[in-house]
């Protein structure tokens, strides 16, 4: 029975980089005869422009029947001053969130070949192997109550609300010492436990949680601390896990310790690890259209499709090494493009790419 992978472009540049990872998944496909099925459809600003709303009814239907989904990006200026609640990333937060999409992991591995891209000196970077496992569907990005309200003087005061229950922060932790038991088995939990009571709650669980994890060395670390610690020593870390809010920023941050939040691939995962998968990236409205966006971390998530989705480990191993072949030709998109190398656009990226794949 073939297996049926929904692919969503969605706005900016994703069609762009979606374009350059369909051609290697195409040819995955081909080369290790695995049964894909691909069906593409639209999310975000396309679906708004086609449906009026963010995420159809019908796509979210098509994304429930999937084996698994492949999106690109979501967003920009177009739709920027209609009302909020159907705006793009309202379509995003939907999909994970009616997929149950609660376990987000956002490696951030620094190729040796872009070490000089990396915002850090090379040797504080240098070997650089971190795992944030991000908890995906709770937090402040889907608390309630929030809005927009007046005070007795007139004037507005806006608010939101970051709830955890323990089923949330139990459930993301498991995923936390889970791959930390198979990397380094080393957990750092980052949280804000001395101010907010929902960090609090979040570190008494993880707690709880690490009694059946004897193996893995458990660490807290306060959110400020953590960031100023990724800069500091990011090669300290093994897998971080952490809640929606500090997961985004975290992750962003990590990006740069690798060169460029453009190889920055993530996976989104259910409790059966169904997922979706995405570049860390958003849609890069300033430059779309122009062809020099960096597809790679949209090709290293297919890899992380093959890997977690369908445990195709010898083909997501081949698409990691035909990105690292590509770059030790030296071939750059301007986003980590440094003297002496030669700088590519969105497709030729992809086509290299595929050429190092064919011939592995």
């Amino acid at each position: 029975m073939s297996k049926q992978i929904l692919i969503l472009p969605g706005d900016g540049i994703g069609p762009e980089i979606m374009a350059e990872a369909v051609k290697v998944l195409e040819l995955a496909n081909d080369k290790y005869s695995l049964g894909f099925e691909l069906s593409h459809d639209v999310i975000g600003g396309a679906a708004i422009d086609k449906h009026g709303v963010p995420l159809a009814d019908e796509t979210l239907a098509r994304a429930r029947a999937a084996d698994a989904v492949l999106l690109g990006a979501v967003g920009g200026p177009k739709w920027d001053t209609i009302e909020r609640d159907i705006r793009p990333e309202r379509g995003l937060l939907k999909i994970r969130a009616q997929l149950g999409l609660f376990g987000n992991l956002r490696p951030a591995i620094l190729y040796p070949q872009l070490a000089e891209a990396s915002s850090l000196k090379a040797e504080i970077v240098a070997g650089l192997d971190i795992l944030i496992v991000r908890e995906l569907t709770g937090g402040i990005y889907f608390g309630a109550p929030r809005g927009v309200r007046e005070l007795e003087n007139g004037e507005r005061q806006a608010y939101d609300t970051l709830p955890y229950s323990e089923t949330e922060i139990r459930r993301i932790a498991r995923v936390g010492f889970d791959m930390a038991r198979v990397r380094g088995k080393k957990l750092c939990s980052v949280d804000k436990a001395n101010v907010l009571a929902s960090s609090q709650l979040w570190r008494e669980v993880v707690e709880q949680v690490a009694k059946d994890y004897p193996d893995v060395e458990l660490s807290h670390m306060y959110v400020d601390n953590a960031a100023m610690q990724l800069v500091r020593a990011p090669k300290q870390f093994d897998v971080i896990v952490t809640d929606n809010l500090f997961g985004d920023i975290l992750s962003d941050e990590a990006s740069m310790l690798t060169g460029s939040i453009g190889m920055l691939p993530s996976a989104s995962l259910d409790a059966n690890n169904k997922g979706m998968y995405e570049p860390c990236h958003g849609s890069a409205p300033d430059i779309a259209g122009k062809g020099i966006a960096n597809p790679l971390a949209t090709i290293l998530s297919v890899s992380m499709m093959l890997r977690y989705s369908f445990n195709l480990q010898d083909a997501a191993d081949a698409i990691e090494k035909a990105v690292s072949l590509v770059l030790d030709q030296g071939l750059r998109t301007g986003d980590i493009w440094s003297a002496g190398c030669t700088k590519v656009g969105t497709q030729e990226m992809g086509d290299a790419v595929v050429a190092a794949l064919r011939n592995l």
